[in-house]
């Protein structure tokens, strides 16, 4: 795995992590414990900060970034994601805030300063504009998302399903050294 100090900040990687080793995390990151960094992943914390809470997965070839601090943005936008997140492939988070179980779909884009709340999916292919406010408990989908529908109870027990079947699959992938350089 590519973990690169980046103006003295080193990506802090919590226990029983997996990050493969094609991914690259660079700078101020934290990654909570028990959670997954897939293939061909970058999580690049290089001019602000990126949190990744425990048990939560961010899937092949997704792009994690940042807002940074400027004349058009004084104070930038970190890069916040919470519990039990499954981040699907292809998804670039930029400068958002997203709760505790939530499943953001394959090829979804939500960006800077978009907020989205705890137990929400967000359907594949869909954008979330810059400070947009996904309520919880609900499907959102489109480009640009709208509200769908509420979520029902098959939905909601899926967010700790899913963190939990990434848990197994990363201690596997734990078992076989695929976080190790080759």
């Amino acid at each position: 795995m590519a973990i690169r100090t980046f103006r003295e900040h080193t990506p802090k990687v919590g226990p029983r992590a997996f990050v493969d080793r094609s991914a690259v995390v660079i700078g101020d990151v934290e990654i909570g414990a028990d959670s997954s960094v897939w293939p061909l992943t970058v999580v690049r914390g290089d001019m602000h900060r990126i949190r990744i809470g425990a048990r939560t997965s961010v899937q092949d070839g997704s792009v994690l970034h940042i807002t940074h601090a400027g004349p058009f943005n004084p104070d930038g936008f970190p890069l916040i994601i919470g519990d039990e997140v499954t981040i699907g492939h292809k998804v670039m988070l930029h400068g958002c805030t997203l709760g505790n179980r939530i499943l953001v779909g394959m090829g979804s884009t939500v960006m800077d300063g978009a907020i989205v709340e705890d137990e929400v999916i967000i359907g594949a292919g869909s954008l979330v504009p810059p400070g947009k406010r996904l309520v919880s408990g609900y499907l959102y989908m489109g480009s640009p998302v709208k509200q769908v529908r509420l979520l029902n109870d098959q939905e909601h027990a899926f967010f700790a399903y899913s963190a939990g079947n990434y848990v197994k699959l990363k201690d596997q992938h734990l078992a076989e050294g695929y976080d190790q350089a080759e």
